[in-house]
């Protein structure tokens, strides 16, 4: 269907005809810079030189050159059938850990050994990847939790933000119990949304003013879904000529990342190295698929160019006609 975006452009049409009519002729206002003594003479010849044609028609082109621009200031387009689409109803926050204890290097990614905020990062950009059409936020936390992005559709900001950060950001010690809290006040702004916290840590609370089984009651009440991740390898013993010792380390308080999960519904996962990494993120996306609801909306192509065109095309063969008659 044939629209306008502006129609009420088309009152400029008789602008042209009240100019005419209320502006006098610039030879009236200043009087004539020429006389003729004997115009009778000249009369037979101008009439001859100006033809009927030739007084028309550059008349008649700028009179349709106006008519092109303002139908090109109104704006037409050609608007489409409704088409239904489907989007997200789902915000999802990212809760990182950056404390000193995800220094450790135990992950591997392809060939090489990289620390556990580096495997982080890796399998958590493809996760923000994944997630089109969901809002994504990001909260990094360490002694202090910071909100590093608000919840946004731009799903590329919030996987740069988290490929910026680094250990010791939010300085070295780990505050769970902050970063849910943070995290309940982010979402409590959203109304009639899924809200799910995943939250991602290698260690146990050293910080923080609110003690993580408090902050999970609280988003319990609230309706956030937690599910929590427990980062790093779990530590092997090895045996040496002399002595016994051990690989990998982990001060990881799974039964409190347990417990958080349980109190709001969520899950708890333990990523020993990558492959598990990957399969926890597979298996959210299975947990909390991403649900639609169907919108509808009409595509629209815009048509203003052609009018303009044909506006630059008529004026240009006036001024060639004015010029060379």
């Amino acid at each position: 269907m044939f629209e306008f975006a502006w129609p009420w452009m088309f009152l400029l049409l008789p602008l042209p005809l009240l100019i005419w009519y209320f502006v006098p002729p610039l030879a009236a206002r200043h009087g004539s810079a020429l006389r003729i003594p004997y115009l009778d003479d000249f009369s037979a010849v101008a009439a001859d030189e100006i033809s009927i044609n030739s007084r028309k028609l550059p008349l008649l082109l700028l009179l349709l050159g106006w008519l092109a621009l303002v139908t090109a200031t109104a704006r037409p387009a050609w608007v489409g059938d409704p088409v239904e689409v489907s989007r997200s109803g789902r915000d999802l926050m990212l809760a990182i850990d950056l404390s000193g204890s995800m220094m450790q290097e135990d992950f591997q990614v392809g060939r090489r050994r990289v620390d556990r905020l580096s495997a982080t990062k890796a399998v958590a950009g493809e996760f923000i990847k994944m997630r089109e059409g969901d809002r994504i936020g990001l909260i990094l936390f360490g002694t202090r939790a910071y909100l590093q992005a608000p919840l946004t559709f731009d799903r590329k900001t919030v996987k740069q933000l988290l490929d910026e950060s680094f250990i010791g950001m939010a300085d070295q010690d780990t505050a769970i119990g902050d970063a849910i809290g943070l995290a309940i006040k982010q979402l409590r702004k959203q109304e009639d949304r899924q809200q799910v916290l995943i939250l991602m840590t290698d260690g146990t609370t050293t910080a923080g003013r609110v003690h993580p089984l408090e902050a999970a009651k609280m988003a319990a009440q609230e309706g956030l879904k937690i599910y929590t991740v427990g980062i790093g390898a779990a530590p092997r013993a090895k045996r040496g000529f002399f002595s016994r010792r051990i690989a990998g380390r982990s001060d990881l308080d799974e039964k409190t990342l347990i417990s958080i999960a349980k109190e709001t519904g969520g899950q708890y996962f333990r990523a020993h190295n990558t492959q598990e990494f990957a399969r926890i993120y597979e298996e959210l996306d299975r947990l909390e698929p991403v649900e639609k609801e169907l919108e509808s909306y009409r595509p629209t192509r815009d048509l203003f160019q052609w009018p303009l065109l044909l506006f630059l095309l008529l004026s240009s063969i006036t001024l060639w006609l004015r010029k060379n008659r």
